[in-house]
């Protein structure tokens, strides 16, 4: 009997070493790192958008936040995750219960089903939460001055609304017609302040400071659904979006950037001479 035995262990060893070399074997290849990250700043919170990983076994993304941009004194922590959704794009997350004008930085990385973990995306984004707000107004200059301009910097509280004339004022708002029947709603800023229209957009899709496109005169039309952008001369960056225009008030939603030199903004600049108000400058279509 041991004579036939000794084959049929044999054989079984020979099929148990066949099974365990086809094996299945464990992937260990991390996913892609997430590419296109971008930030909109909100009030207390900040939305990330990324381009979604392709692979098919992906599983989600884990969000990292840092204090400052790069270094050892300086480790990305784990502050979520997010499933993947097969067939969407894009990914976005939102981080709250933030400090408004606390900059902090955030990156994400990509997660299979097997525990891979990508690197960090390239992009590492500086984002800096902001207050905001929505129904705020101001009245025409021309028949009641002392609630005609408006100080971001007030934000939230009564005395943001004041004289067209406060050197506080940040801008202020005026309506006019002429001889000939034109209409004029205009936002007027102070000298050392400068202001531009960035045309018809959501609030979140105005989040930035372009170096150009001031308006020389220091004044624009207001247009319902038109954002604009307000550089005071203290430097810092604001915003605000057109609900209604009429011939007694214009009404608004904003959002004021409170965190001094921002790099989301232009450089810190002096205040010009003889700087307060500008000359009226009437404008139409």
């Amino acid at each position: 009997m041991h004579r036939f035995l000794l084959p049929l262990l044999a054989l079984g060893v020979l099929i148990g070493g066949c099974h365990d070399s086809t094996a299945p074997v464990r992937d260990v290849y991390p996913p892609a790192a997430p590419r296109g990250l971008s930030r909109v700043n909100g009030d207390r919170e900040v939305t990330l958008y990324w381009y979604a990983n392709t692979e098919p076994d992906l599983m989600g993304y884990r969000i990292y936040e840092a204090p400052c941009a790069t270094g050892s004194s300086c480790p990305y922590t784990q502050i979520g995750a997010v499933q993947a959704v097969s067939g969407d794009p894009y990914v976005q997350h939102v981080v709250t219960g933030l400090a408004n004008g606390e900059p902090r930085y955030y990156a994400v990385a990509a997660v299979d089903q097997y525990g891979n973990e990508s690197e960090l995306s390239y992009e590492d984004v500086r984002a800096t939460p902001r207050p905001a707000g929505t129904g705020a107004g101001m009245a025409n200059f021309l028949s009641q001055p002392a609630t005609s301009g408006y100080d971001f910097s007030a934000y939230g509280t009564p005395s943001a609304v004041r004289s067209y004339d406060d050197p506080a004022t940040d801008m202020f708002y005026g309506y006019y017609v002429d001889s000939l029947g034109y209409e004029y709603h205009q936002v007027f800023v102070p000298y050392g302040t400068d202001i531009q229209d960035a045309g018809y957009a959501s609030m979140d899709a105005v989040d930035y400071a372009p170096a150009t496109g001031w308006s020389v005169s220091g004044t624009v039309e207001a247009i319902v659904g038109h954002v604009y952008l307000v550089w005071t001369d203290d430097n810092h960056f604001a915003k605000f979006r057109a609900t209604s225009v009429g011939p007694g008030r214009v009404v608004f939603d904003w959002a004021y950037q409170t965190d001094l030199g921002n790099p989301e903004l232009s450089a810190r600049r002096v205040r010009p001479e003889g700087a307060g108000r500008r000359p009226i400058v009437w404008l139409h279509r």
